[in-house]
């Protein structure tokens, strides 16, 4: 069974398809991750997304997720991460009100090709994303840590669902970032 990390950019995960608008190496399909033709009705094992489900609205999200649905297998995992607003409202705070220091999570501006920009169109909280998950179909919703799934040390994968602040305080920082699994039942 496959696996696909969706929107991965240059980040090269051991085991999995990439798919991303970007043309890095190690990325099998140049395409969006959104919808997903060339994947077959329960032909995937596990998606992996990190922060890139909130460049959908609340709207588009629900197509998003069905169509990722659909790639999954009976019992296929969804692997998400995306900002969390509850976690930078506690950043903002810390920084004595501060907008600077919570911009690039809550509005997220990447180059996709040449000289075209978009940016975050949501913010999710954790009752948010569930909400959203649970009218899409899925069940079995639970927290994963990606410092035990991915590592701790500075040699294992590095991406957004360990992202703290301050970067890399894994003991004393704030998480920013929602890590949820959903199951296909």
């Amino acid at each position: 069974m496959k696996k696909l990390h969706l929107g991965c950019g240059k980040r090269n995960l051991k085991g999995y398809i990439h798919i991303d608008y970007s043309s890095y190496k190690h990325i099998d399909y140049v395409k969006p991750i959104y919808p997903l033709p060339f994947i077959k009705d329960k032909s995937v094992e596990e998606i992996y997304c990190s922060h890139a489900l909130e460049y959908y609205d609340f709207e588009e999200a629900k197509y998003v997720l069905c169509e990722w649905k659909r790639c999954l297998c009976t019992n296929g995992k969804l692997r998400l991460s995306v900002p969390d607003f509850d976690q930078l409202l506690k950043v903002y705070k810390l920084n004595n009100s501060d907008i600077n220091s919570i911009l690039g999570p809550l509005y997220g501006k990447w180059n996709t090709l040449g000289d075209k920009f978009i940016y975050h169109k949501i913010i999710y909280t954790k009752k948010k994303l569930k909400s959203l998950l649970i009218s899409c179909g899925f069940k079995s919703i639970y927290q994963w840590d990606p410092l035990e799934f991915f590592g701790r040390d500075l040699e294992s994968f590095d991406d957004y669902s360990k992202a703290y602040f301050p970067h890399m305080d894994f003991e004393n920082g704030i998480p920013i970032s929602i890590n949820l699994i959903a199951k296909k039942v």
